[in-house]
């Protein structure tokens, strides 16, 4: 599943062909992909401009003045910025035509699971972060408002592993399995440790590394995933520096033991069991 990176990396990618844009058209293939599209999309979008792009944790924003298309890539999607007579793919389920100076571009959404969303929130149905998909989000780790102290207060009192508090999104949103295994690898703390056992101190290591690996992997255009690719159609390539993630049994880049992978709520996890206390 893309993450935080991945996203960004998107929003970056899009924003140039479409801030500022007027929608010529809005195409939909398919009735709706996790939960059906708006019946009147094509209506409330034709004519708009479209003022700014922004993310909510995985969830990329394209802002209208009348409101917000909320963008989720799902388990396999991607969106790519296209001339317009391009030739449709198999699971190419939504396109948005916009019109700037270098004539029509295609944003176009290609989902194969079909896991991902596009939603629409009116400015009428109030603030966007009371959307039923975003009020419960946590703060932005890229935001001046995470630190450890934030990690700290949250955790206390809580019993589960401190990976699982991380990848719950109520306290910090965006960091994903493969971004959650590499902070905690970088801060030293073993991902089965109590959330409400960490120190401050330690707290505030792990904020700094989550800080640090994401900010590295949206300069590496992400992490090059099973269906992920960037709006240009290149891959990223932070997965060429990972220290932990899918490195069961190699030897870990500080200490030369075995990196260990055990299951944590489903998903693999990957440490070092002498550089993670």
């Amino acid at each position: 599943m893309p993450e935080l990176p991945e996203v960004e990396v998107t929003r970056r990618g899009v924003a140039p062909h479409l801030e500022g844009r007027v929608v010529e058209s809005v195409l939909l293939r398919r009735e709706g992909l996790r939960w059906p599209f708006p019946p009147d999309l094509p209506k409330l979008l034709a004519g708009r401009r479209i003022l700014s792009t922004g993310r909510r944790g995985k969830y990329l924003l394209l802002h209208f003045e009348h409101g917000t298309l909320i963008i989720h890539l799902g388990m396999s999607g991607h969106l790519r910025v296209l001339p317009p007579d391009t030739e449709l793919k198999k699971h190419d389920h939504f396109d948005l035509v916009v019109n700037g100076p270098e004539g029509k571009r295609v944003l176009r959404l290609h989902d194969p699971r079909r896991f991902g969303a596009v939603l629409w929130h009116p400015h009428d149905d109030g603030e966007l972060d009371q959307h039923l998909l975003l009020r419960g989000l946590g703060v932005e780790p890229l935001e001046p408002g995470f630190d450890g102290a934030t990690l700290f207060r949250a955790s206390r009192g809580r019993s589960a592993p401190v990976k699982q508090f991380l990848l719950a999104g109520d306290v910090v949103v965006g960091v994903g399995n493969i971004y959650a295994c590499e902070s905690l690898f970088r801060a030293g703390i073993h991902p089965k440790t109590r959330a409400g056992r960490i120190s401050r101190g330690r707290y505030d290591k792990l904020a700094i590394a989550i800080r640090e690996i994401l900010a590295e992997a949206i300069v590496q255009g992400g992490s090059t995933l099973r269906d992920f690719i960037a709006v240009n159609g290149q891959s990223g390539y932070f997965q060429q520096t990972y220290f932990v993630y899918d490195r069961a049994g190699v030897p870990c880049r500080n200490c030369g033991s075995p990196i260990r992978q055990i299951k944590q709520g489903q998903r693999s996890t990957f440490y070092c069991v002498n550089c993670q206390k």
